[in-house]
């Protein structure tokens, strides 16, 4: 039997013993193999078949789903911005790949840490693996940090790509400020509240209130302006279409996700009672116009808890970020590297930064240099 033939039985065996459970809407290759994980998660394990297999294991962590989605592994997010197939380029290097939907989507870095952990002591407990690396983008990146932190014995080392992990709190905030921000040049685009969501907004985002957004800053291209200036948020200088891409994207995040996330922390976690809003034509209007609100105690506590990073380090991370990124800042980087530093984990830590506009917007080659990084501090050259 030849060792590419090897494999695929080796991954139909582990399929059995868990029980298949279909999902005919996706089109992994035939060289993957569907798991029931025993819970609400999907799993998917795909086997090399062109190279033969090294002995170790990369899971890929996918990054947020809106609550509204079905449950399933987002397939999707399984392609680089120039078209690469992620699991059929980690097959071709010889290794098998692996990936879950989590248990539940929107927030799901608590959930998504479990469900991965737990499917890597499945596969343990099939396969005999050299190394386990853990690569994840966007709320995946948060949860390949945690896990690389808080799981060394799982994981030989982790690559985390355009996560926010120096301040999830921080992060919140971002998105909230965004919108009080919006509100406040553009009254009456959107419903009133940024911290409860209607219905209607969710419902009706694409044939609504997005092209209503869009068409609120062009008309008033110096309102943009001066949101962008208070923000911080990132655009293209070169590509005036990045300034809706960044404009929608953000609101995308505040609508799709507060509803969500509230439930999920048992809190509404946005403060901004003290928040100076600056850069804008006159900054004491904004501060007296801009609307306030107060976070409450249990969703910070939960943030505090199960959210926010240590950076101490006892396995390898490398991570990567695009320098004008719109959706999560690139000043997760810094802070991180600051927590890195102080926690005396410097050597197992490195970072490249991507100088591009966009979320995530690597190029293969670029992904492969920070994978080769991780491999090589984790297996040596």
């Amino acid at each position: 039997m030849s060792r590419a033939l090897q494999l695929i039985v080796v991954v139909f065996l582990i399929v059995m013993s868990f029980m298949v459970f279909p999902r005919g809407a996706l089109t992994f290759p035939p060289n993957c193999g569907w798991i029931n994980s025993g819970s609400t998660s999907i799993w998917a394990v795909c086997a090399p078949t062109t190279a033969p297999w090294n002995g170790d294991l990369v899971v890929y962590a996918h990054g947020y789903v809106a609550p509204e989605e079905p449950l399933q592994i987002p397939e999707d997010e399984l392609f680089l911005p120039d078209g690469t197939y992620i699991p059929d380029l980690v097959n071709s290097m010889g290794y098998y790949f692996a990936t879950p939907s989590y248990p539940k989507n929107g927030l799901a870095v608590k959930e998504g840490l479990w469900d991965i952990a737990a499917l890597v002591n499945a596969l343990k407990n099939q396969l005999s693996l050299n190394h386990v690396y853990l690569v994840g983008a966007s709320e995946g990146g948060l949860i390949t940090t945690l896990a690389v932190e808080k799981y060394p014995d799982l994981f030989s080392g982790g690559l985390a790509l355009c996560g926010p992990i120096g301040d999830f709190r921080g992060q919140v905030d971002y998105w909230g400020d965004f919108r009080v921000v919006f509100d406040y040049f553009f009254p009456e685009v959107l419903p009133p509240s940024p911290v409860t969501i209607p219905s209607v907004v969710i419902e009706n985002w694409g044939n609504q209130y997005a092209p209503a957004i869009i068409q609120a800053i062009a008309l008033e291209p110096h309102a943009t302006e001066q949101l962008l200036s208070v923000t911080q948020a990132s655009v293209d200088p070169s590509d005036s279409a990045s300034i809706s891409e960044t404009v929608l994207g953000v609101l995308w995040y505040n609508v799709f996700a507060t509803n969500e996330a509230i439930i999920e922390l048992n809190g509404q976690p946005f403060d901004n009672r003290k928040r100076r809003y600056l850069g804008s034509d006159d900054d004491k209007a904004l501060k007296k116009g801009v609307e306030r609100f107060k976070a409450d105690r249990s969703a910070l506590a939960g943030i505090a808890t199960y959210y926010q990073t240590s950076g101490l380090l006892t396995k390898p991370l490398v991570t990567l970020h695009n320098t004008a990124d719109p959706i999560v800042p690139y000043w997760h980087e810094d802070l991180y590297g600051t927590k890195v530093l102080t926690s005396g984990s410097s050597p197992l830590y490195a970072h490249i930064p991507i100088p591009r506009y966009g979320h995530c917007n690597f190029t293969v080659s670029e992904v492969l240099a920070g994978f080769g990084l991780l491999v090589t501090k984790v297996a040596g050259p």
